[in-house]
């Protein structure tokens, strides 16, 4: 092959990078609709597109857990490190709830996190990762003002670069500044990428038009609703403003967050 035709396929291949991006940042932009209709039906699962990377995920993934939470996602060959009967049961709930969540059935992780090995620097990081919603992106600046470190940048992408349990903390939620896609160490930037247009298709928050109760997407509750009597909630807020109660068993808020083993991050 030569330079000229080497540097032309690099070249299309920036250019669609780039349009994917912007592609992105539009979709990111245009407001969730609330409630499914004949012409614009509740759509519960990614397309095909958008999952073939995806759905390649949870076969790949190691799991390792400590009997408090989980302390380890890496690609690998899908093996489970779990030293005790209770970590073993904390791997396979890890294993379920990221299934759910990657055909679109799940919009929360309710398995704990043992982030007991990070450094206090970087579990702030993690902590103010996992406050970004589903399906919104946040940049590695408002990460860092987010802590109280306006100046370090680059050490946020450093810490997210390290995250010990991508999914889980949702590192994949952080952009750059100028709303392209930025590093992800947890396979590719087209696995970030349809990671992001995943959840942009899965609604965080269901009620059900019969008990007037708003369940997190993924909520065993949410799963006995029948499709008919399904609306989407864009926040608890406006369920209450329409009369609709929060679920007692999955207890959905308008704040967002993973369980951290322990007392506090």
């Amino acid at each position: 092959m030569s330079v000229a035709r080497g540097h032309d396929e690099n070249r299309a291949e920036d250019r669609k990078d780039r349009a994917e991006d912007r592609a992105l940042r539009e979709l990111l932009a245009t407001p969730t609709p609330t409630r499914p209709s004949a012409a614009s039906p509740l759509r519960l699962v990614a397309t095909r597109d958008e999952a073939s990377i995806v759905e390649r995920l949870l076969p790949q993934t190691d799991i390792a857990a400590s009997e408090t939470g989980i302390r380890r996602l890496a690609l690998g060959s899908g093996r489970i490190d779990a030293p005790t009967r209770a970590a073993r049961r904390l791997a396979e709930q890890a294993r379920d709830e990221i299934a759910q969540y990657l055909r679109g059935e799940r919009s929360w992780f309710d398995v704990a996190v043992d982030l007991g090995a990070a450094q206090p620097f970087q579990r702030e990081v993690l902590r103010a990762a996992s406050e970004i919603p589903l399906g919104e992106v946040r940049t590695y600046a408002w990460i860092a003002a987010r802590i109280g470190k306006p100046g370090a940048v680059r050490a946020v992408g450093n810490a997210l670069g390290a995250n010990p349990v991508p999914l889980l903390v949702p590192c994949h939620r952080v952009v750059r500044s100028d709303g392209t896609m930025g590093g992800y160490s947890f396979g590719s930037i087209d696995v970030k990428r349809q990671l992001l247009l995943l959840e942009r298709a899965t609604p965080a928050l269901v009620g059900c038009t019969s008990t007037r109760i708003v369940c997190r997407r993924g909520c065993r509750y949410e799963r006995r609703v029948a499709e008919t009597n399904r609306i989407v909630v864009a926040s608890v807020a406006e369920a209450r403003a329409i009369g609709y109660r929060p679920c007692a068993v999955c207890r959905p808020t308008d704040a967002t967050g993973v369980r951290a083993a322990g007392a506090s991050w």
